[in-house]
């Protein structure tokens, strides 16, 4: 896994930060939170909240890859510590150590973020929330063979079905795929 925060600046001039987690192998992301004062406590809590999430699959994850930000206290390492994940400090000022992170904040940028005014903190969880989506289900991936990070490769295409026109983020993004 591989974490990391980044901000976002409101059209009040308030700066959000948000918090998410990267599954490397898979590509998928989880937006653990966003708030306007990111402190430790707060970010242990969103690393506890996420292992609750994850439950038994929290086993699978070998390492966490996080940058040496003051908010990863002691307490947020021992959460991962606690249920067997090996931390990796990416070196100071080194971005290219945390390269899935520091892409995925790239494309949340280029493709949502730059197009639209964020209001507020309740406004960006909503973009968030219509954008996490469309990155895991939908999105192709390179590194995945043009896959996105949920793709079923059980799941049976009719290639002779109509395509369907769906519109994601508040109709920023346009998704297309076959009606079964």
């Amino acid at each position: 896994m591989s974490c990391d925060f980044l901000h976002v600046d409101t059209v009040f001039l308030k700066r959000l930060y948000v918090f998410f987690v990267m599954e490397i192998e898979t590509r998928r992301v989880r937006i653990l939170g966003v708030t306007a004062n990111p402190t430790g406590s707060w970010t242990a809590q969103q690393a506890r909240n996420l292992l609750m999430d994850l439950g038994e699959n929290a086993g699978q994850f070998k390492f966490l890859i996080r940058d040496r930000d003051a908010k990863f206290t002691d307490v947020f390492d021992e959460v991962f510590t606690s249920s067997g994940v090996r931390i990796i400090r990416a070196p100071v000022r080194s971005p290219r150590a945390n390269a899935y992170a520091e892409r995925y904040v790239g494309t949340l940028r280029r493709e949502c973020l730059d197009h639209l005014l964020i209001h507020g903190e309740r406004h960006l969880r909503k973009v968030l929330g219509e954008f996490e989506p469309h990155y895991n289900d939908h999105r192709p991936h390179q590194g995945r063979s043009l896959r996105p990070p949920l793709y079923d490769p059980g799941e049976v295409i009719d290639m002779t079905a109509r395509i369907r026109r769906r519109q994601a983020v508040s109709g920023l993004i346009s998704e297309y795929s076959r009606v079964a």
